[in-house]
């Protein structure tokens, strides 16, 4: 039988129902077990289908002519993308999150114990719950899609995998390769599942159903005992084999957690110890382990917070730019600049948008800086074999370049990502009018300079909005799209919807200084500053910022952005704002020392070949006049630092810079690495409580200034207990 007619008879049975999972029998005696829940673009498990499952499977055992099942899946790209993450939500105790766990172990062990051979055929995603399901099946074979792959990243939701994840993929592919990949979160591509031993075969689509009737078939694999034992290195025997090997790997993988997450996740450390009690103890500890332990961090702040980012960005993929607007189809797009942040933008269009770039730079070395930047990036992957060496030279092909505006013609949208210089960009909009069609998009890439200033003398200011990205393009997920007064509903749908195909979360933010990420940046930025010359150490600084969740302390994120750009942008910042984005004067010392951060060797830190490790320039002390004194706190370190972001985020939305709460949380989050797990700046404010930050900052203003006076919108709330978010 053809997979196309398989799927037919299929949507004929689950019409006449309402089961999600199907069971047809093939002539050759297997039987196929096809899930698709209908209704929904993937699969996901929910807690109802357990019956279902469970009924099947009796159907299945009573049924001496099936010889084996193939287990597959009815959607087109997925096999299943993972559990319901609301269940979790609707979990109102520990008690009830351990069932949850409990109630998918006994489902996957019926399957695990299923006297005849089950296959999972997996192509397209395989996460999670999904992965946990063909994991208790006794082989798996998957597709050489490029969409095909396979993890757990219950990690990244504050969980850890509750369905036997934890249990089962150690024993597939080793200790060390499955806390790998359960801390990380991270997938495996086909040909790395192969080489892992999480799957057993890799076929090509077209032939992925056979490949799984051919093992159950062929009898080359038993009932229970299907899953064969694993192949292990020197290394794997040296370290997973023995107590003391293991004690190893466990301590190391703690101190791992521990370096890189300060302890504010707690989920990492709970799956080391539900691996750890599965390998030296009984397999019933395990799963109890696990299943505890799941019922614990489902009830965390840390994972509601990350479950409210994971819905919040899931929503906003299915909105539009402005309600009502369908946006336009962009076919070709130019890209004006070959710099870094053009060849970033070049390469996400080309890469992930999969449409046509043509850059244009004033000299040929710009073009070929940009194209080496794409050749550099997709020859990591070729080398690390995510993608093949054809598909990097396809996707290459689609990026050109010329210093012309040859090409130009034919493009929706050109994106502008040149120097901030208000008189270049105003120059780049009247020749991209002048060479382009009346209903080109120009988006500029400015991090600072108004939109309405670039759009000022436009011919079509209609069709000028601001697409703000963040560096370094192909990693950072965040862009502000900053449409000015005249930019056209059209052009706001359009250019949303081209980002989110980049691979992008856009926020939409108003045409105002710093805009939104930038704007709430700077007072948290300034204060570590004038932190530092009242004493305290540029390592303290760094320390405690991170300890608090930020991926990097704001002094080492001076020398990444390049402290000239923090102080071009102060000045904007100020005149337009007022006095509390006054850059500490020392900026105007460092630059002219050179200090400009790690692009010119010489910042806060020390660079070079010779330098090991992150070691502060004790000679800025010296400069800027410092006498050490150490006498403030990492908490009161970290308030001074955060409570004035906040105060400003607070600010942004009541002055409609943003559109929603939400928005604020996604955009601080995604563009400056505010901890995911306090879930942005006003999910903070709401924990922490308004009247408790309006009285800090009251208290503070008095000590050092204006900058810490509270604004109006804060003061109503402390006053009138209103929250940002409703329980």
């Amino acid at each position: 039988m053809t997979e196309s007619t398989e799927i037919e008879q299929k949507n004929e049975v689950e019409n006449n129902g309402t089961n999600t999972f199907t069971l047809i029998k093939q002539s050759n005696g297997v039987a196929h077990l096809v899930m698709d829940v209908a209704g929904e673009a993937m699969n996901t498990l929910k807690a109802e289908f357990a019956e279902q499952i469970l009924e099947i499977l009796t159907e299945i055992k009573a049924d001496d002519t099936i010889k084996g099942i193939v287990l597959l899946s009815g959607k087109q790209d997925s096999f299943v993308a993972g559990a319901d993450i609301s269940m979790i939500a609707n979990c109102e105790t520990v008690e009830e999150a351990v069932f949850l766990s409990r109630q998918g172990h006994s489902v996957f062990e019926q399957i695990e114990n299923l006297p005849i051979p089950i296959v999972a055929a997996i192509n397209g995603a395989c996460l999670g719950g999904g992965l946990e399901l063909a994991m208790a099946c006794h082989a798996r074979v998957c597709s050489d899609n490029a969409k095909t792959a396979l993890g757990l990243p219950e990690v990244q939701l504050g969980l850890l995998p509750g369905g036997g994840g934890t249990q089962r993929l150690p024993k597939l592919v080793g200790i060390q390769k499955s806390l790998d990949m359960m801390l990380t979160g991270k997938h495996l591509r086909p040909k790395q599942a192969l080489k892992a031993g999480l799957v057993d075969h890799v076929v090509p689509h077209s032939i992925l159903i056979n490949t799984a009737e051919d093992i159950i078939l062929s009898n080359k694999i038993g009932s229970k005992s299907l899953n064969k034992p694993r192949k292990k290195s020197l290394l794997d025997k040296l370290l997973e084999d023995n107590a003391l090997g293991r004690s190893i790997v466990f301590n190391q993988a703690t101190k791992s957690v521990l370096s890189k997450t300060k302890g504010n996740y707690p989920a990492p450390l709970k799956i080391i110890e539900c691996v750890k009690a599965g390998i030296d103890g009984p397999s019933a500890k395990g799963y109890q382990t696990e299943a505890n332990y799941f019922g614990e961090l489902a009830k965390t702040d840390v994972s509601a917070q990350l479950r409210q980012l994971f819905f919040a960005t899931t929503e906003m993929k299915k909105e539009l730019g402005v309600v009502g607007v369908k946006p336009e189809v962009v076919k070709n797009v130019a890209v004006l600049g070959g710099g870094l942040m053009g060849g970033g933008i070049a390469f996400v269009t080309a890469t992930k948008a999969n449409v046509p770039v043509r850059i244009k730079d004033i000299s040929h070395q710009g073009i070929s800086s940009a194209l080496k930047y794409g050749y550099n990036l997709l020859n990591k992957k070729v080398q690390r074999r995510f993608i093949r060496a054809s598909e990097m030279q396809k996707q290459l092909s689609s990026i050109s370049g010329t210093i012309e505006y040859s090409g130009f013609k034919n493009s929706d949208m050109v994106i502008e990502a040149v120097f901030e210089d208000l008189a270049l960009k105003q120059k780049m909009v009247e020749e991209v009018e002048s060479y382009c069609s009346e209903n080109t998009i120009f988006a500029s890439n400015t991090s600072s300079l108004p939109i309405s200033k670039i759009a000022e003398k436009a011919q079509r200011p209609e069709n000028v909005i601001g697409l703000h990205y963040f560096s370094p393009v192909d990693k950072m997920p965040l862009v502000e799209i900053i449409p000015h007064e005249n930019t056209s509903e059209q052009t706001i749908s359009t250019t949303v919807e081209f980002a989110k195909k980049q691979g992008k979360t856009p926020i939409v933010v108003a045409d105002k200084a710093g805009f939104y990420v930038n704007r709430i940046l700077a007072p948290y930025v300034n204060e570590a500053a004038l932190m530092l010359l009242e004493g305290e150490s540029i390592e303290k600084l760094d320390k405690a910022l991170v300890s608090f969740g930020f991926p990097v302390g704001p002094m080492q994120l001076l020398d990444e952005v390049g402290i000239d750009i923090g102080s071009k942008i102060g000045p904007i910042l100020q005149s337009e704002l007022g006095d509390r984005f006054t850059t500490p004067p020392a900026f105007n010392l460092l630059i002219e020392d050179g200090r400009l951060g790690k692009k010119a060797n010489k910042g806060f830190y020390q660079y070079g070949k010779n330098i090991k490790g992150k070691q502060a320039d004790e000679s800025i002390y010296d400069l800027l006049g410092i006498v050490k004194k150490l006498s403030l706190s990492d908490e009161t370190i970290n308030q001074r630092a955060v409570f004035l972001m906040l105060n400003e985020a607070a600010r942004c939305l009541d002055e409609g810079i943003i559109r929603s709460a939400r928005d604020g949380d996604i955009g601080a989050i995604f563009g400056i690495g505010f901890p995911p797990f306090l879930g942005g700046p006003f999910q903070y404010i709401d924990k922490l409580g308004a009247d408790y930050l309006v009285t800090k900052l009251k208290s503070w203003a008095e000590l050092y200034g204006d900058r810490y006076t509270p604004c109006e919108a804060l003061i109503k709330m402390a006053e009138n207990k209103i929250t940002y978010y409703t329980d």
